[in-house]
């Protein structure tokens, strides 16, 4: 599969998206191995847009790497200015499977908070609840598990 091709304008976003970015993998003496491009590779699947430093005074040399490395990591070449190489590469989705049994957290929930007088309305009260919380009857938010016993010693200097 050859590189991704762009329009100028998604070029010209990703040029403005890549400026404030620094150099995730740097290339040396010994060009592009196949430990850089591994590396390379890697960056690409983790942050989708990446910026590459080679430590090379050859300017076609740096042209023909950016190519090779669109070409064999199936990116798109954004820039190329002095030393920096920017490439872009979507980052795909992982695909996560639901359990059925998990809840994410934290969650909120509305509790109706009955005043003391008479003739008020309930108050609603939203309440954050972490994944170690629960929720009691009262309303009231409490851990879920109990905290170790403190000690003897510890007591004392408190």
């Amino acid at each position: 599969m050859p590189q991704i091709q762009l329009t100028p304008a998604q070029r010209k976003q990703y040029r403005a998206d890549a400026h404030h970015l620094s150099p995730v993998v740097m290339i040396g003496n010994d060009g592009l191995t196949d430990a850089v491009k591994k590396e390379i590779d890697a960056a690409l699947s983790a942050h989708g847009l990446i910026k590459v430093r080679v430590f090379s005074d050859d300017r076609v040399a740096r042209e023909a790497m950016l190519q090779t490395l669109a070409d064999e990591l199936h990116a798109a070449p954004i820039q190329h200015i002095g030393k920096l190489l920017v490439l872009w590469r979507p980052k795909l989705e992982k695909a996560r499977t639901v359990d059925e049994d998990r809840m994410p957290a934290p969650r909120d929930f509305k509790v109706l908070k009955y005043s003391k007088r008479a003739g008020q309305r309930p108050e609603v009260k939203t309440l954050r609840v972490l994944g170690n919380q629960r929720l009691t009857a009262g309303g009231n938010v409490k851990r879920a598990k109990p905290k170790p016993p403190v000690s003897l010693k510890k007591r004392s200097q408190a």
